[in-house]
């Protein structure tokens, strides 16, 4: 991959308390890349998303988001290039799906006190891409954990970013539903040069859409590569602490963690 560094992550770290969240990460991420964030529970990854975001400030290193310092970057700016999708999210009041998905149109119009008919549009693009449109005018706090995480891709969506920052996005969606997100992310990152960075315990799925994978662990990096390197059992268990049972289909040689080895 010969494109310039997008995210450039130097002796990161982040502490809460006594304990160590995320220790001297370096890591760039490479632009209109996939880049899936794996480990086990309470390894660092969503606190690598966080910092990502500028949501958490670093207590050590930094981050330079297209050469500048994050911290550099205003919010508003940031969320003019950057999108969040949280694994949940609690809203103060309740809105409809469409007008949650135009709440990720305000950094395209600070300052305006109404949307306009473009707004509208690309919100209506965006809940279509999600899979939500059928539902713009539903409360947000009465849909399932699925239809809730698909209008929270919606108003990522209609901010028009240019990397997308994602936290198990697949948790609460069923099969069919997961199939249609990995679609989406593929389509948007080869059709539009998205970058995308995601969170998922998911590790087969993680395999079949990272361009990469960081494997961390206790918020250390464990490996960093192409999931055939790093969907390894001999490096899988250096990360969990259990040994992990990994097959490899024919013929395409993609590794399938099939799971702990009793």
């Amino acid at each position: 991959m010969n494109r310039k560094p997008l995210l450039e992550l130097r002796g990161l770290g982040k502490d809460y308390g006594e304990r160590t969240a995320v220790g001297a990460i370096d890591l760039d991420v490479i632009e209109g890349e996939i880049l899936g964030l794996v480990g086990p529970n309470s390894s660092g990854k969503t606190t690598l998303l966080r910092l990502l975001s500028k949501v958490h400030a670093p207590d050590r290193g930094e981050i330079r988001f297209r050469g500048r310092p994050l911290g550099a970057v205003g919010r508003l700016a940031l969320a003019r290039e950057v999108a969040v999708v949280p694994q949940k999210e609690q809203l103060a009041f309740s809105i409809s799906v469409e007008e949650l998905t135009l709440m990720g149109r305000y950094p395209r119009g600070a300052g305006r006190l109404f949307e306009g008919a473009e707004d509208l549009a690309r919100a209506r693009d965006a809940m279509a891409l999600a899979g939500v449109l059928d539902l713009g005018d539903h409360p947000v706090d009465t849909l399932g954990g699925g239809e809730r995480q698909r209008a929270l891709l919606a108003r990522a969506l209609a901010q028009e970013p240019r990397v997308l920052l994602l936290d198990e996005p697949t948790s609460h969606l069923d099969l069919l539903h997961q199939r249609h997100l990995v679609g989406l992310l593929r389509r948007l990152n080869r059709e539009r040069g998205i970058t995308v960075v995601f969170v998922s315990h998911d590790l087969n799925l993680a395999g079949e859409l990272a361009d990469r994978l960081l494997l961390v662990s206790g918020g250390r990096m464990i490996r960093l590569g192409p999931p055939r390197e790093v969907l390894n059992e001999v490096v899988l268990e250096q990360a969990y602490g259990c040994p992990v049972w990994v097959e490899r289909l024919v013929p395409s040689g993609r590794p399938v963690v099939l799971g702990v080895r009793l």
